[in-house]
């Protein structure tokens, strides 16, 4: 696999946009910035490989200043532009260079041009998006190739038909995105940021890139494991295939071979381990895979993956309480909540190291699970956090909201069905199904959490079920804080996840903890603002505000002296509100702009380390 890396890395070094880079870009000024952000410029932005699960050398990467236009809705391609914006970075976001907003009424559009692949006369080009929000059509050299609507999975489409003879080719993306006006996910953005919510998010936010593939290839491979016979099961997908086409799959670990199988394409290969080390965190054993599609000894397409041998169930303890259990064993997990937002680049992080920087901080603090809320992340992050050993739970991003919730559990109040249009409902489908797919691939995955607090909320049991027999190797936390649905005497999914602020509570154990884990959602919010590094200087909010980092230190500490009383009684697992500041909101670990850590890692990890040590029956 880092054979491959490092190919792609040095065909990228190679790339120079047809469209010069100039030194004339300068981010948006107004706001407070993180430190990466100085250090980014056209040449250097998001350079890294953008598929980590799936590695293959020939790659472009297309990142840089694109030219950018916002035109009302339906206007035909334009043959002028407004100016220069910096992808991959969201146009309102001040990286962009641009910081202007676009509506619903207005579309944005794209122009670039990139040099013409070297390819042989059978070689196909595809062009990858990780994230566009939301419709995105693509042209090559105005051709309509395809148009995709989704704002968190990655897609492609095979250009190669569309391209031209020359040196050089154009390429064109239009973007329509209503934000909170229209029905489709968007988890926090809203035309009107105040409170919880947050600027929109229109348009490319994430790497644009090239890649050469020839006429028969592998598009993709899904990777699981069995930790009970120590074998990793891999199931690649093969585009093109011909009679006498193999697939040969083996498994590495610091560059032996450890097993190896060949197989028919589109079958399944189930490596056996040699003394097998189970993935958890403190111990995030990975192994590389390599997958060659080959015709009797000629090898046809390689790419490079890893995997790793992880459980996750449940099972009752001594009392016959329902324990979340990885890897066969219970291990509190305990997290905070992570919104995924930047001041500088809003979606995007400014670079590689910013967004590793919160994952490590993360687990610096002690923590060993973080709940992506309402946002996905690029793959680059889900591959941090495989690397570092840090839990995942997975939200849906909300969108069409408007329905009543109800927090409290076993209570008929406020709770309704979001009554979502056909059109609704296909939307929330098939992008949750795409984000189940596309990051099936991760170890750090152990939660799908389909609805948060009933935003959007609709036939949460068959949504429920669906997630559970989609993916059956994961927990489904069907309804973050509630609406809570029965399923004959327990509540659908593996999980029941209450919310509550500031302090520590959970679901009483014997009523609920037969037939589901019990979970503490969301708690804390704890805030304090930071002069200097806020988004504005008025009108901040927390859950509950506070003066000092001592008070902040005495009151959160009381929190995790209940925490520990919580889990011998029969908590699995909490999630505390939140990572960093976001705009307004200022109950976060850091400051928004990630300069001021309000409690110091080292006594945040002493006052979390304790948790994992609570003794159950």
């Amino acid at each position: 696999m880092k054979k491959i890396l490092t190919a792609g890395v040095c065909l990228l070094a190679a790339h120079q946009f047809a469209t010069a880079q100039t030194s004339e870009y300068q981010p948006v000024s107004g706001k407070i910035m993180t430190e990466w952000a100085a250090k980014v410029n056209p040449e250097n932005v998001h350079q890294e490989y953008p598929r980590p699960q799936m590695t293959r050398g020939n790659w472009v990467n297309l990142n840089g200043l694109w030219d950018y236009a916002i035109l009302p809705k339906g206007t035909t391609m334009p043959s002028n532009y407004d100016g220069e914006i910096l992808v991959p970075f969201a146009i309102e976001s001040a990286l962009s260079g641009v910081g202007k907003t676009v509506g619903k009424d207005n579309e944005l559009w794209y122009n670039t041009t990139f040099s013409t692949p070297k390819k042989g006369s059978k070689d196909k080009v595809l062009l990858h998006f990780v994230a566009s929000d939301w419709e995105t059509e693509v042209f090559v050299n105005g051709q309509s190739v395809g148009v995709h609507k989704g704002g968190y999975d990655p897609f492609q489409f095979d250009i190669t038909e569309f391209l031209k003879s020359g040196k050089n080719q154009s390429l064109q993306v239009r973007i329509w995105d209503p934000s909170n006006d229209g029905p489709q996910p968007r988890g926090k953005q809203v035309n009107k940021p105040g409170g919880i919510w947050y600027t929109p998010v229109t348009g490319i936010w994430e790497t644009v890139w090239l890649e050469t593939v020839p006429t028969s290839y592998i598009s993709g491979i899904r990777n699981s494991s069995d930790i009970h016979s120590k074998q990793i099961i891999v199931s690649p997908e093969v585009s093109g295939v011909e009679e006498g086409h193999q697939v040969k799959v083996s498994a590495w670990k610091d560059g032996t071979m450890l097993a190896e199988q060949t197989i028919s394409p589109n079958g399944t290969a189930k490596l056996s381990i040699p003394n097998a080390e189970l993935w958890e965190p403190g111990n995030p054993v990975l192994y590389d895979l390599k997958v060659e599609l080959i015709n009797g000894k000629k090898i046809l397409d390689e790419v490079g993956s890893y995997a790793a041998l992880r459980e996750i169930k449940k099972a009752p303890d001594a009392n016959g309480i329902q324990r979340m259990m990885l890897n066969g064993k219970f291990l509190f997990q305990y997290g905070p909540l992570d919104q995924g937002w930047w001041p500088d680049g809003l979606y995007t992080a400014p670079s590689e190291e910013a967004m590793v920087y919160d994952i490590a901080k993360t687990k610096e603090m002690g923590f060993n699970m973080i709940r992506k809320h309402v946002k996905v992340e690029p793959a680059r992050w889900y591959y941090a956090c495989d690397k570092m050993g840090m839990l995942v739970w997975q939200d849906m991003p909300s969108g069409d909201m408007g329905n009543g919730w109800e927090m409290k559990l076993a209570v008929l109040g406020s709770q309704t069905d979001r009554d979502r249009t056909p059109e609704s409902e296909a939307i929330y489908r098939t992008e949750w199904k795409e984000i189940m797919d596309d990051f099936y691939n991760f170890p750090s995955i152990v939660v799908w959490v389909p609805f948060n607090e009933a935003w959007g909320q609709f036939k949460t049991k068959e949504i429920t079920e669906w997630t559970e027999s989609h993916d059956p190797s994961r927990l489904v936390n069907s309804a973050s804080g509630g609406n809570f649905e029965m399923d004959g005497t327990k509540i659908t999914g593996d999980i029941i996840d209450l919310h509550n602020y500031p302090d520590a509570k959970m679901p009483a154990p014997g009523i609920y903890g037969k037939d589901n884990i019990l979970v503490l959602g969301e708690f804390g919010g704890l805030g304090l603002p930071v002069d200097g590094h806020v988004w504005q200087q008025k009108d901040n909010w927390g859950y509950q505000s506070f003066k000092n980092e001592q008070e902040l230190l005495a009151k959160y500490s009381q929190l995790m002296n209940r925490m520990e009383e919580l889990i011998a009684a029969g908590l699995s697992a909490a999630v505390y509100t939140q990572t960093t500041d976001v705009e307004v909101e200022t109950n976060g670990l850091m400051t928004y702009d990630r300069k001021i850590i309000k409690m110091k890692a080292a006594e945040l990890k002493s006052l979390h380390d304790r948790l994992y040590k609570v003794s159950i029956q």
